[in-house]
């Protein structure tokens, strides 16, 4: 993450995304850059409208993260009735998860 951290910053500073800027940036933080690395991600930036890209990263989360069903069809759309949940349940649930996150501190 830290390599697209550094690219990120550099847009923001309205500075060229090149392999040596992303190298000065790593190492100005402390990180030995891996030069492949570096590499792939100028080479996987270019011709890439940053400002594009991040207005709209849910869009493309959304579609990278949609299963696929055996056979390459879309995943079937459940039914409201999955909405509807008993109250009780979801206390019981938020009580159990307080009761073992106390364990961790006591």
């Amino acid at each position: 993450m830290e390599y697209v951290y550094s690219a990120m910053l550099l847009h923001a500073a309205g500075k060229d995304i090149s392999e040596e800027s992303l190298t000065k940036v790593l190492e100005a933080a402390g990180i030995k850059p891996d030069a492949t690395k570096v590499k792939a991600l100028t080479a996987s930036l270019e011709g890439v409208n940053i400002e594009e890209a991040i207005a709209t990263p849910a869009q493309v989360a959304t579609v990278a993260a949609q299963p696929q069903a055996p056979g390459g069809a879309p995943p079937a759309k459940e039914g409201k009735k999955e909405e509807k949940k008993d109250d009780k349940e979801d206390d019981a649930s938020e009580e159990d998860a307080a009761a073992g996150l106390g364990a961790l501190f006591g």
